[in-house]
């Protein structure tokens, strides 16, 4: 690992630590993120990138050249927020009822365009780096939006890199993993139809109720009994829809929930065995059962070269033994994975903090912790200088 080398200090930062609470205070939705996006495009431009705007909508993207190298990078930052109702009380709280910052990607667009700055100023690199700013990463996949709408062929990097902050991670020290760190999600939908009747008749039905509980039950064996102890998924029921009278067996009920793994098979295993559960639940019970499968998210996979090479980054800027190396990967899900799959690249976890009073992703007292700003613009800013280095 190379030596710790002193972390960059940037007059810019109490600037940026406001513009981080103003995005915090005005939370915009999937694809709706036009005000954000008006800021960090007129920030960019006010710093003398090469601003594009558009791709996927409210998109924008940066690029930095220095050098001759045809070298190219990119940094990639999310924008969007949750439908979460803030219950924070701070000056920076959501002035948009129902919508929320409650997973730091107002954070992590400051991160990046304190990068951006920082290395405007300083080009002291060789290549291109290129500014990601995405949306709609909550769950509508803005990742592979702008790639259909030709990121890529736009801005061909060679590799890109990801960052995300994790309550659980003291401040200071960072996660980097090569192989799976997020997982692939699937939803699944199941509707159990029988014959309804009235509640006291019960022998005139046929009772979707007792079929779809018998269904919870049965999922729980999905993982436990045809995955191989070291292989790892999640089959989770989240809703459970019957019926709106007392007195009546309803004619359907519906199931839906969520899958996560990490690898193709598994999936696929995990999906042949719902089926087949549903079929002896169906057959039991005299129901039809059918089952719907919503393939989302694919895994987060790193690349073993970018892992190993943010791993020295993260050295440099944090210290080796403030490197995590062995983290347990996460089942919750990212589309920074779509990226993964069209270019190698690394995406990285840095420290929030422990995460009390609820100070966890998608809480509403959730609020990204600006003692990081520092540690993730070094990061980000030793990044494009170990990996575009001047000759």
């Amino acid at each position: 690992m190379p030596p710790t080398l002193p972390l960059l200090e940037f007059p810019f930062l109490a600037e940026l630590t406001a513009q981080r609470r103003d995005i915090h205070a005005h939370p915009e939705l999937a694809f709706d993120e036009y005000r954000t996006a008006d800021l960090v495009a007129g920030e960019l431009t006010r710093y003398g990138l090469e601003v594009h705007r558009g791709i996927a909508r409210t998109g924008v993207v940066g690029v930095l050249k220095a050098g001759t190298s045809s070298r190219m990078i990119g940094l990639r930052a999310d924008m969007d927020a949750l439908p979460v109702a803030e219950l924070n009380e701070f000056p920076h709280h959501s002035k948009h009822p129902g919508k929320m910052h409650a997973c730091g990607h107002d954070g992590h667009t400051a991160m990046l365009l304190g990068a951006a700055r920082h290395l405007a100023a300083h080009p002291d690199f060789d290549g291109s780096a290129v500014f990601i700013f995405q949306p709609a990463e909550e769950s509508e996949g803005g990742a592979a939006v702008m790639i259909e709408d030709g990121l890529f062929e736009r801005f061909p990097v060679d590799a890109v890199f990801g960052l995300h902050n994790w309550p659980g991670i003291p401040v200071g020290e960072m996660a980097v993993m090569p192989g799976p760190v997020m997982a692939g999600t699937c939803a699944f939908e199941i509707s159990v139809r029988g014959h309804g009747c009235h509640a006291a008749m019960p022998h005139q039905g046929v009772d979707a109720i007792v079929a779809g509980a018998q269904l919870v039950q049965a999922l729980q064996t999905v993982v436990s009994r045809n995955l191989h102890p070291c292989e790892s998924a999640v089959v989770s029921v989240t809703q459970f829809h019957a019926g709106e009278a007392w007195n009546v067996i309803p004619e359907e009920v519906v199931l839906r929930g969520t899958i996560r793994s990490f690898k193709a098979e598994v999936q696929e295993l995990v999906e042949r065995a719902i089926e087949r559960l549903c079929s002896g639940v169906a057959a039991a019970n005299g129901a039809q059962i059918g089952v719907r499968f919503d393939h989302r998210y694919p895994p987060t996979v790193n690349s073993p070269a970018e892992a190993r090479f943010c791993q020295e980054v993260a050295a440099a800027v944090l210290g080796e033994e403030r490197v995590l190396t062995d983290a347990l990967p996460s089942m919750g899900a990212e589309d920074f994975a779509y990226m993964l799959r069209e270019k190698p690249g690394c995406y990285v976890w840095l420290g929030n903090g422990p995460g009390t009073g609820g100070c966890t992703l998608h809480n509403p007292h959730y609020d990204f912790n600006d003692e990081l700003l520092n540690f993730g613009i070094n990061y980000w800013v030793r990044l494009v200088q170990r990996a575009l280095p001047q000759s």
